[in-house]
Parts: C-alpha cells; structure tokens; sequence
C-alpha cells in the first residue's frame, strides 16, 4: 500500500470521527434547571431572605399516605392563611418537574400524588404568610 492510499485512510477515518462527534453533539439533550435562569438569578435575594424567615420559624413537615402528600408548615406560620407555590424539582428529568400553586389554611396543604410521576423530587415551596416571603426545601420521592 501506498503512502498516498494510507494518507486518504487517515483523512476518511478523521472525517468519519467529526462526523460522529457532530452527531452526538446535536442530539445530546441539555436540561436547565430553568428556562429563565437570568431572571432567577437576579431574584436569588428574595430565596436568600425567604430561607432566613424559614430557619426562624421551623421546618416543614411532609407526610405521605395511599394516594396525597401533606405539607404542613411549622405552628407558627398555622394560624396565618399562607399561599405560594409547591415546585417539584425533579434532578433526572425536566419533564417530570410540577409547579402547583398552594393555598394554605391552618397551614395545611393536601394534594394528589397522580400529579407526579414516580421519581425522587426536591420540594421548593414558597409561601407568603403574614406579609413575610418563607422559601423551605425537603427531598421528597415518589413511588
């Protein structure tokens, strides 16, 4: 063989390797925590006070039975009617993510698990109670 057959080889072999890589760079799926993260980032404040009001008051308790999940906020949030909105972050799968807005009275919130798929889910809640923002987060999983 030829130094001029072994140089076309070498060219087609590079070829077929770009083209490889160009493939698998198309179709990779890249999944953001959110779509508008620039809009969230410059309202990282209001998580960062809401965390603090939320380490003041206590923390949030989840109960799982059959077919509904419970969210109860600590007992010094209970006697104020709260509303916000329940994100569960799924880490694996973007598709599986559910914002469901929440209306609290006597500081308990009942829903539905057919709402979520089965997978492990961070719960980001955030409430407004008493004229204060309160942002608490709990692993949950669902199966």
């Amino acid at each position: 063989m030829s130094w001029g057959n072994k140089l076309v080889i070498v060219f087609l072999a590079f070829a077929g390797l770009m083209a490889t890589l160009v493939y698998k760079a198309v179709n990779t799926k890249f999944e953001l925590v959110t779509k508008d993260y620039y809009k969230d980032e410059l309202r990282y404040q209001e998580t960062i006070e809401g965390r603090a009001n939320a380490s003041q008051v206590g923390e949030l308790v989840l109960i799982q039975d059959g077919s509904t999940v419970t969210l109860t906020l600590p007992v010094t949030l209970g006697s104020l009617p709260a509303e916000g909105e329940a994100w569960f972050y799924c880490k694996t799968n973007a598709g599986n993510d559910r914002r469901i807005p929440v209306r609290m009275e006597g500081g308990r919130f009942v829903f539905d698990k057919a709402q979520l798929a089965t997978a492990s889910y961070e719960l980001k809640l955030t409430v407004t109670a008493g004229g204060k923002q309160y942002y608490f987060t709990a692993p949950i999983s669902i199966g």
